[in-house]
């Protein structure tokens, strides 16, 4: 149980960071604005995050948190290249509109520049397991091709999300991510269609 208060607390404290950001941007949003809006505490912000640039590293946790919400809406029977495209037209339509273009540049470049731990590659977040289940799935049934492992074309996935989120930082957000993405993800996914 207190692992789930935890993570609960955790939680919170990156849901209402995030939200500041976008309503009032990084810069105008101080520590104590993200405590009162998590209803937490200085003490419980300072146990998890050494300071308010730790939680730029955190928007992997807020793209989970899309994904876990996904997986509830998205029927079982859909077939793995219509979950894939799916869940990457929400995500992109969620960063488009609620996660402003300078917070995302941020963010990619933190994980470029750091050292230790690259949030957007750790293979145990809930997009990794989503995405290689799904694979599975769609490779059992045919679907998807078993040229290549679940891995490759997991990579190959996760990577083509990476490059259109470089892209449209690269570019200063002047295309719609999500007009882009439906157009182009579908071609991209067909070279993995068994």
């Amino acid at each position: 149980m207190a692992r789930k208060t935890a993570r609960n607390t955790r939680g919170r404290i990156i849901s209402a960071a995030w939200k500041l950001f976008y309503d009032h941007g990084y810069e105008n949003t101080t520590v104590e604005d993200i405590v009162f809006e998590s209803e937490t505490s200085k003490g419980s912000f300072y146990h998890y995050f050494e300071g308010k640039d730790a939680l730029l590293g955190t928007l992997a946790y807020v793209f989970d948190e899309k994904y876990e919400q996904l997986q509830q809406t998205m029927p079982a029977q859909m077939p793995a290249m219509e979950k894939l495209r799916y869940l990457n037209h929400e995500l992109f339509a969620m960063v488009e509109s609620s996660v402003s273009l300078d917070l995302l540049t941020r963010l990619l470049s933190t994980q470029l520049l750091a050292k230790g731990e690259k949030h957007l590659l750790d293979r145990d977040r809930t997009y990794f397991r989503l995405l290689r289940r799904i694979i599975s799935e769609g490779q059992s049934t045919g679907e998807l091709t078993g040229k290549q492992t679940v891995n490759e074309i997991l990579k190959a996935y996760a990577l083509w999300e990476r490059a259109l989120l470089y892209d449209w930082c690269l570019c200063g957000g002047d295309y719609s991510l999500v007009a882009y993405t439906d157009s182009m993800t579908p071609a991209f996914l067909e070279r993995f269609r068994g």
